[in-house]
């Protein structure tokens, strides 16, 4: 039986009701779940990495901590984990695993030995997508556990976060096939001719890790793909996460669809980098646990971290993504570039209030958020560039505007953000663009069948194969590259994207809400970032 104890609430661990869902129940007492509890940096805050003078640091001249030496610095305390051991045990919990360097200790037991332990009901829950554990509220710790925890994740199982892609529609409202003109697409190698990507350069020495929640691919369509495009087939690794696997669902509209993309677009950008695939469960818990995995990881020790997935800040807990976003800016620390796709659905991300917002995480201010554009070419010759909105033909639109949660970083000081729809003064999203429209998208295969997928979730792997590319002609990696590209600002290192809208806002010279900076001239962006043109 648990001691008596003092209890607090565990700040911004605030939960709503899963939107959709029906409530049919209590949760089964007896089933066991395991619970991941984040845990504060084992450094003071005063001890921690300038973020603000790294980034104003050229990648040459920046010094990053190794995965050892960050564990040793910032993870979390012995004396932490060890009053988290002493929680457990009192609660009737076990220790599945625990890292120092994730901060990180895994708590398994019984629904009703958590619910006790932290003072939540939970119950069952009936949605389009299946039946799902969920909370309400807040959860409750011990006193003597304030400021220790800062995050408990795994009580709720709730589907998270969505994929980011679109599948270039075949045939219009009435099932009539289309037969437009401007429908063209591109190979993921075309479009880096487009964008300048630095000659000579394959991503050798350099691992790109990608995260994945849910879905698979299929070995075969690998290798035909590349043998199409005449190029060799990229090493591929996969990390399960929490129970995750490659797992093909068939079809590719689903999962598969976000999976084969991300591959092929790395891989055909940077064939000689080694693709790192951290396969994990669609909630809160499973992405954050993929994400301290692939940062942490001393197998891999990816440079760069792709993510094609995620959702409106609304959806998620103020605990969820203070957790996530301060793995990314432990990431910053050793070098590792973290990007992801800035949605879909336009302005309101698909919120459920259809008012203006942003994705996470690319709203995080330590990762670089990717949107899209438009992209129209003379052979490799860019003719037209406009930001992304297919909203009226149903094929989406590029994810932008302003955070209501994360403030205005000091790289977005100049660059003539709005306020967001609250007043709050927020972090910009996105930082840069590239093509994203599934009408001018990537050829590739999925599930067997050739097909045309755009959306912002090609954005994010185009990007890592540049950067992989440009840190392996640095010979160093650029890691927290946001500061670096706002003093990289200029006509020549991207292309300003001046036309088009994503709904609330509008594209226009500078950054904006759409595109950000821009697309990508890459042998520009590498000279900028100290690099020699070839």
């Amino acid at each position: 039986m648990a001691k008596q104890e003092n209890r607090v609430e565990l700040k911004n661990s605030a939960r709503a009701e899963f939107p959709g869902a029906r409530k049919i129940g209590p949760a089964d007492p007896n089933e066991r779940i395991e619970v991941t509890v984040f845990l504060r940096r084992g450094s003071p805050p005063s001890a921690f990495p300038s973020l603000d003078r790294l980034g104003a640091t050229a990648p040459k001249d920046r010094e990053y901590l190794s995965c050892e030496a960050f564990e040793a610095k910032h993870g979390a305390r012995a004396e932490d984990i060890a009053k988290i051991r002493a929680f457990a045990a009192d609660y009737g919990l076990e220790v599945v695993s625990e890292s120092s360097a994730r901060r990180s200790v895994f708590l398994g037991g019984t629904v009703g030995a958590f619910s006790k332990a932290f003072s939540v009901q939970l119950s069952r829950y009936q949605h389009a997508q299946g039946n799902y554990r969920c909370r309400t509220g807040t959860l409750q710790i011990p006193a003597a556990l304030e400021g220790i925890i800062e995050g408990v994740f795994g009580l709720d199982n709730r589907p998270q976060a969505q994929t980011h892609f679109r599948r270039r529609k075949d045939n219009d409202a009435t099932g009539t096939v289309r037969a437009k003109a401007a429908d063209i697409s591109y190979t993921p190698l075309v479009v880096a001719q487009a964008y300048d990507f630095p000659a000579g350069t394959d991503g050798t020495g350099q691992c790109v890790g990608i995260l994945e929640l849910g879905g698979g691919y299929n070995s075969a369509d690998l290798t035909k793909y590349f043998a199409g495009l005449k190029i060799s087939q990229p090493k591929i690794t996969v990390v399960p996460v929490d129970g995750g696997s490659n797992s093909p669902t068939g079809g590719p509209d689903g999962p598969d669809g976000e999976v084969e993309l991300d591959i092929e677009v790395v891989g055909a950008i940077a064939p000689a980098a080694q693709i790192a695939l951290y396969f994990t469960t669609n909630t809160d818990q499973g992405f954050l646990d993929a994400l301290t995995t692939a940062v942490h990881d001393t197998t891999n020790r990816p440079a760069i971290i792709s993510i094609s997935w995620g959702g409106p800040e609304s959806s998620w807990t103020q605990q969820a993504m203070n957790s996530f976003s301060s793995a990314c800016q432990d990431a910053a620390t050793m070098g590792v570039t973290v990007l992801a796709a800035s949605g879909d659905s336009g302005s309101t991300d698909g919120s459920t209030d259809n008012t203006a917002t942003v994705d996470f995480p690319s709203s995080s201010p330590y990762v670089v958020g990717c949107g899209g554009t438009r992209l129209s070419l003379s052979g490799t010759t860019i003719t037209s560039e406009v930001a992304w909105n297919e909203l009226a033909s149903g094929e989406g639109a590029t994810g932008g505007g302003v955070s209501g949660f994360f403030a205005l970083p000091t790289y977005q000081q100049q660059a003539s953000v709005p306020k967001s729809p609250s007043g709050f003064v927020g972090r910009g999203v996105p930082d840069v663009s590239g093509d994203a429209d599934p009408e001018t998208g990537y050829n590739v295969i999925v599930d067997g069948s050739a097909t045309v997928i755009g959306g912002t979730s090609a954005v994010a792997p185009l990007w890592a194969g540049l950067l992989a590319r440009i840190n392996q002609s640095l010979g160093k990696n650029v890691g927290y590259v946001n500061p670096l590209l706002y003093a990289a600002k200029s006509a020549a290192t991207f292309h300003d994207i001046t036309s088009g809208t994503n709904g609330t806002y509008s594209a226009s010279p500078g950054w904006d809400a759409c595109t950000g900076l821009g697309s990508p001239d890459g042998t520009t962006l590498l000279v900028s970032l100290g690099g020699k043109s070839t």
